[in-house]
């Protein structure tokens, strides 16, 4: 016959417990590490997806595009064919007119506004240049994070953030349509938060039924047209004739070389986000300097005399103010023959 043992039987299981907790509690460190490295995979496949959806996935609708109070809608038809990208632009609201792009060739018809720069018309945000590529390592700069799911113009989406690891560039969010991984949606937010950009689709049908009578240009009026260069990733980085940069943030590369008249001008990107530095010799009228913002994107201006000779230095791009106006301070003139002047 077993003797009863005095005291509470729980005392005993008391260190089993205690390894019990243990256990539980690595486990779950464990677990949530596994999760979070996880969450930050899943967020890089959907970015990974975002370039190539951009160009290859086949749509018709209609998106609004938001920068500070300025707000305009576009009618959009975008077809992928046999290697070939078509699209269509067409606004809804104020000027008629329309842009037409067959791969390298775009097409620019806007009567109202007589010749202008395609640059001025074609959207920046998600169909800027920055938004197709994938040669940089974008993670190093913003913190990937899938922020749940999501339902535009009749898609499911997935939401994903990607929050800037500094003060030196915006944060974004973008909303990916879960079969293709098409941009619906985006946001470009300040460090507190502050929508700058909106960019979403209120209607879209992804299809593979586009007719070429959708990419035919029906506007009368006089036509612009230009070539876009072609990417080429094994060609040197574009040339900085006549000046140098001394600072630019960390990440932000030598990606294009704009055209900028008898200046000189290069683009620069982190994969994401892209500014582009102008520096030409100084015209006779007097330029404002500063800066000046719409929505997102920064216009700083700074004059420039070096030998006796006025520079104007220019810098554009979806970055904050005190960004462009330290990358504008950094630029040096060091060769002024390379603008084609002599001294005034």
């Amino acid at each position: 016959m077993h003797k009863s043992v005095t005291g509470s039987p729980t005392r005993c299981l008391d260190p089993y417990r205690r390894l019990l907790a243990m256990v539980v509690v690595v486990a779950a460190c464990l677990a949530g590490q596994a999760f979070a490295d996880t969450v930050t995979r899943d967020a890089e496949y959907w970015l990974d997806r975002l370039g190539p959806a951009l160009n290859m996935t086949s749509y018709r609708g209609v998106f609004v595009y938001a920068r500070g109070d300025q707000v305009s809608s576009m009618q959009i038809a975008h077809r992928y064919q046999d290697g070939v990208v078509e699209e269509r632009l067409v606004p809804q609201d104020g000027a008629s007119g329309e842009i037409v792009r067959k791969g390298m060739r775009v097409v620019c018809v806007l009567p109202d506004h007589g010749r202008i720069q395609l640059d001025q018309v074609i959207p920046s945000g998600p169909f800027a240049e920055a938004f197709s590529s994938q040669l940089m390592p974008v993670s190093r700069w913003y913190e990937p994070e899938l922020a749940g799911d999501d339902r535009i113009a009749g898609y499911d989406v997935v939401k994903l953030a990607l929050k800037a690891k500094d003060e030196l560039r915006y944060s974004h969010q973008l909303w990916l349509e879960k079969s293709t991984g098409l941009l619906v949606k985006s946001h470009v937010r300040s460090s507190s938060g502050e929508v700058l950009e909106h960019f979403q689709f209120t209607s879209l049908e992804i299809t593979e039924s586009l007719s070429d009578n959708e990419f035919v240009i029906r506007t009368e009026g006089e036509e612009v047209a230009r070539e876009l260069a072609p990417k080429k990733t094994a060609s040197p980085a574009p040339r900085m004739d006549g000046w140098t940069l001394d600072w630019r943030p960390d990440g932000f590369i030598p990606a294009a070389a704009p055209r900028s008249g008898k200046g000189q001008a290069v683009a620069f990107s982190d994969g994401l986000a892209a500014f582009s530095v102008f520096v030409e010799p100084a015209r006779k009228i007097v330029m404002p300097t500063g800066a000046s913002r719409i929505g997102a994107t920064t216009v700083y201006m700074k004059q420039l005399e070096v030998d006796d000779v006025d520079f104007f230095v220019t810098v554009v791009g979806e970055i904050p103010p005190r960004t462009a106006r330290k990358v504008a301070e950094s630029v040096k003139v060091d060769d002024t023959l390379a603008f084609g002047v002599v001294g005034q």
